[in-house]
């Protein structure tokens, strides 16, 4: 059996959970950019929720495809979230650390 995501992508890097996690962090009020490179065929279910199951985002993608979606937030903090992808009789779920700062360091 094919893998169902090929690849899940933060900011434009290959997501590593062990990643110093200063690589993917933003300022607040800028995006994050979620995407997984989907592989197979047929009609793929992907969903965002936050640590308290609340859905940010839900989406169908054809695959083979690729699932984007942009997510920033207005106040510093660490938040996880999870991208969830099914199809293909398979379910994929990935944990994602998000990081945001007060601002940028200066010096």
């Amino acid at each position: 059996m094919k893998k169902l995501v090929k690849l899940i992508k933060l900011n434009n890097l290959e997501y590593n959970a062990n990643r110093d996690p200063a690589v993917y962090r933003r300022c607040a009020n800028e995006n994050f950019r979620i995407q997984a490179l989907i592989d197979g065929t047929g009609k793929v279910e992907c969903s965002l929720t936050d640590s308290s199951g609340k859905l940010l985002n839900q989406q169908s993608v054809d695959a083979p495809g690729t699932y984007t979606h942009e997510i920033g937030f207005a106040t510093p903090g660490v938040r996880i979230v999870t991208l969830t992808i099914k199809g293909q009789g398979q379910t994929i779920t990935q944990d994602l650390l998000l990081d945001v700062m007060e601002h940028a360091w200066h010096g």
